[in-house]
């Protein structure tokens, strides 16, 4: 957590299973990790605004609603054999 001015920046890891609906997906029993940066601004004690971002892609792919990219080919990087 960082405060600088009127404002507080929090990064935050949270990790769960899904067991409830969640944004239309039925309980898939899979576990997941994610990460989020959340911005407030403080007046007077209290948050007067927030800005947030989360790493939901990330989510929906681990609980296997977004397919994960493939690497491409080694021919595809420069990469060579070995």
């Amino acid at each position: 957590m960082i405060a600088e001015g009127d404002k507080v920046v929090t990064r935050l890891s949270a990790y769960g299973t899904q067991t409830g609906e969640l944004f239309g997906i039925p309980p898939t029993g899979k576990q997941v990790s994610m990460t989020a940066i959340a911005i407030h601004r403080i007046v007077n004690g209290k948050i007067v605004e927030h800005w947030g971002e989360a790493d939901n892609l990330g989510m929906m792919q681990q609980l296997g609603v977004v397919p994960t990219p493939e690497a491409p080919p080694p021919e595809q990087t420069g990469a060579h054999p070995s």
